[in-house]
């Protein structure tokens, strides 16, 4: 089985990885629009991919009339694991990031190539090259420089932090999961429509029974939710949904390395946050990171 493997070949296809990084870029702007939301942090991560869900199936009803014999298996046991890891995933983040920082939220969250990779090694036997590992390593490295600086700053909820650091486990999940959906035969539109629906109807019991705001108070608070499910679910998962059907998961992680660096720039373009020296190195060796990583073929 070689879908996990991140050094199979030097070669990797441009456009499906042009789409993951434009993927990784629009869920960079999830956290703030977390932060901007009226609801509860389930509650918004609810509303993330209920208000995504329909667009999706039509989207996936459109691919199937236009192509009626290429419409994919018929959901299996990936598709269902893809949707509740990414319930897990949503969920636990959401809180991370309203009892910590967006910086360390986005920071832990990241940490799942750590496990992707390793997953592909005990459990799927894959070999690592040492230019993938140096890859990978440079651009976790170059994410803590990135956001280092928010570390020390005193206050932050040690909670909000294990929460960042447990999101990472779902989030490994969740792309081993659509990778293996992909490969098995499952169309990007089928594959987001039933996900992201399974994902809606498992988070909303949690969002109706936690203590917090469930709708938001005015058509601005809407309209934040809707720029959520637009931008980071529809655009954002589906763009890494279709790259995971050509990439390897290893490598497909490591790239979505760029989201920390996404945020950043985003945080300070509208809410002001400056970036300093280090931080601007910290995004280049990220950058740098990636570019290794497929470099080494992943």
């Amino acid at each position: 089985m070689t879908a996990f493997n991140p050094s199979h070949g030097p070669r990797v296809a441009s456009l499906p990885f042009l789409a993951l990084l434009a993927g990784g870029c629009s869920i960079g702007f999830a956290a703030i629009l977390v932060r901007l939301s009226e609801t509860g942090p389930v509650a918004s991560a609810f509303w993330r991919t209920a208000i995504a869900a329909p667009l999706l199936w039509a989207w996936a009803w459109q691919s199937a009339a236009r192509q009626p014999g290429r419409s994919g298996r018929l959901p299996g046991a990936a598709l269902w694991a893809a949707g509740l890891f990414f319930a897990a995933d949503l969920g636990v983040w959401h809180w991370s990031i309203a009892w910590t920082s967006v910086a360390n939220a986005t920071l832990l969250a990241n940490l799942a190539p750590i496990w992707v990779t390793l997953a592909g090694v005990v459990f799927f036997r894959q070999r690592v090259s040492p230019l993938f590992l140096v890859g990978m390593t440079a651009a976790i490295g170059g994410m803590f420089v990135l956001v280092g600086p928010n570390f020390a700053a005193g206050g932050t909820p040690l909670m909000g932090d294990a929460l960042g650091a447990i999101t990472a486990l779902f989030y490994a999940g969740y792309m081993l999961s659509i990778k293996s959906a992909r490969d098995s035969g499952v169309s990007t539109a089928r594959l987001m429509a039933w996900s992201t629906t399974i994902t809606a109807l498992a988070l909303l019991p949690a969002a109706l029974l936690s203590d917090q705001p469930f709708m938001p108070a005015d058509a601005r608070g809407w309209a934040v939710l809707v720029a959520l499910a637009l931008v980071t679910q529809v655009v954002g998962q589906g763009l890494i949904a279709y790259a995971f059907a050509h990439l390897s998961a290893a490598l497909s992680s490591v790239s979505l390395l760029i989201q920390p660096v996404t945020a950043a720039v985003f945080a300070w373009i509208l809410l002001g946050e400056a970036i300093g020296p280090a931080q601007a190195i910290g995004g280049l060796v990220v950058l740098a990171g990636i570019w290794m990583a497929r470099r080494a073929g992943g």
